[in-house]
C-alpha cells in the first residue's frame, strides 16, 4: 500500500478526519453477509493476542502508534475495564476487531471507536460495514451521549466513506507531523509493506 511520502526532515504528515454520531443508528441492523460468522469480546486481552490483531490489521496501513508503548502501557489500555476489544471470527478465525474505549464515558459521556479494522484476507467480502455496524450499536448500547471515531490517511483509502455511510459526521480535521516509523530510533525499524 502506498504511504506517505518521507519529508526532507525525515518526518511524515497525515491527515486526521474526526467524526461523530450523536443519535444511535435507527434503521435496523444489516443482516450478516455470510454465514460463519460471530463477535467475541476479548475479556482483558493479553498484550500478545492484541499486538497480533493491531499488527496484522494495521500492517499495511503503517500503523505505529500501539507498537511504541511497553507491554505494562499497552496492557493498562486494553486491559481497562472500560476498553472492550471485540473479534470477528469468521469460522473460527479472526478477521477483524474493533476496539471501543468508553473511559471518557462518565467524564463526557463520549465512547471512542478507537480502533477498527480486518484481517488482510478479509478486506473485500463487506464484513467491515457489517462489524462497524455491529460496533457503533454497541457503543451507543453503553449510553453515551456521542459516539466517535478518527480516521487518517494512514488508514484504508476507503474508511472515511464507510464511517460516513455508517452515519458518522465530520467535526475536525489536522494535519499530523511525525517522526516517520519505519525509521529506526535505537532500534530496528518498525516493519513496513
Amino acid at each position: 500500500m502506498p504511504h506517505p511520502p518521507v519529508r526532507a526532515d525525515g518526518k511524515i504528515e497525515t491527515l486526521i478526519t474526526s467524526l461523530e454520531m450523536l443519535a444511535p443508528p435507527a434503521s435496523p441492523p444489516p443482516p450478516a453477509p455470510r454465514d460463519g460468522l460471530s463477535i467475541q469480546r476479548a475479556v482483558r486481552p493479553t498484550v500478545s493476542f492484541y499486538r497480533y490483531l493491531y499488527d496484522t490489521v494495521g500492517e499495511d496501513w503503517l500503523w505505529y502508534e500501539r507498537r511504541r508503548l511497553d507491554d505494562a502501557a499497552l496492557a493498562a489500555i486494553v486491559q481497562h475495564p472500560a476498553v472492550e476489544v471485540f473479534v470477528l471470527y469468521a469460522e473460527g478465525v479472526p478477521a477483524g476487531y474493533a476496539e471501543l474505549d468508553g473511559r471518557a464515558l462518565g467524564a463526557r459521556g463520549e465512547v471512542e471507536l478507537a480502533y477498527f479494522g480486518l484481517l488482510p484476507e478479509f478486506i473485500g467480502h463487506r464484513l467491515g460495514p457489517w462489524l462497524l455496524d455491529w460496533a457503533v450499536r454497541r457503543a451507543w448500547s453503553l449510553g453515551p451521549r456521542r459516539v466517535w471515531v478518527h480516521t487518517c490517511t494512514l488508514d484504508h483509502p476507503g474508511a472515511l466513506a464507510m464511517y460516513e455511510r455508517a452515519g458518522f459526521v465530520q467535526f475536525k480535521t489536522e494535519v499530523e507531523i511525525a517522526d516517520d516509523p519505519r525509521a529506526p530510533r535505537g532500534g530496528p525499524p518498525l516493519r513496513a509493506s
